[in-house]
């Protein structure tokens, strides 16, 4: 995947072949490459927004099994486990790698009782955000009802892709 330190343009990712496009673009939406792939067929895109928006729809239509992976893909957050990079540096970003064991623990128990509701990670775009921030809103999320957080974790993926997309791509 192409870094941030240099961007590609629209008119690149547009003259891509499809296995250069997933490629590039497999690792936006966490571990499910299949999301670029199904998106691909849309270009040329006049945007990174209507790149985004074709890769989040392939994401909405791909049916409840389907999604439910994309969504179990995602890594929890503050653990001790490998993630992909990307998730690294957004979990540093918002000082989950400075935890206090006290926190940790918070954390790590929330992770848990979120996961055993609802099958999959408390997922949360955390650019902007702290620890603090952090912990209120998976504090919150874990007394939501199943379609309502499934939601919000679909909105919350759509935020942290739109990130990635914007930081990968030069309008």
């Amino acid at each position: 995947m192409v870094t941030p330190a240099s961007p590609l343009t629209l008119s690149e990712i547009n003259k891509m072949s499809k296995e250069e496009f997933v490629a590039t673009l497999g690792g936006i939406f966490e571990h499910s490459p299949w999301v670029a792939e199904s998106a691909y067929a849309s270009r040329p895109f006049g945007s990174v927004g209507e790149l985004h928006e074709a890769m989040a729809e392939a994401a909405r239509i791909a049916g409840r099994e389907k999604t439910l992976s994309l969504l179990r893909a995602h890594p929890d957050l503050a653990t001790r486990l490998q993630v992909t990079p990307l998730s690294a540096a957004e979990q540093k970003g918002a000082g989950l790698d400075r935890l206090t064991p006290e926190e940790f623990e918070l954390l790590n128990d929330l992770n848990k009782k979120y996961t055993d509701k609802f099958q999959f990670p408390f997922i949360l775009a955390v650019r902007g955000k702290n620890k603090d921030d952090i912990i209120e809103s998976v504090s919150e999320r874990v007394n939501l009802s199943p379609e309502e957080e499934w939601n919000r974790a679909l909105f919350e993926i759509g935020k942290i892709t739109k990130f990635r997309l914007e930081d990968l791509l030069a309008e």
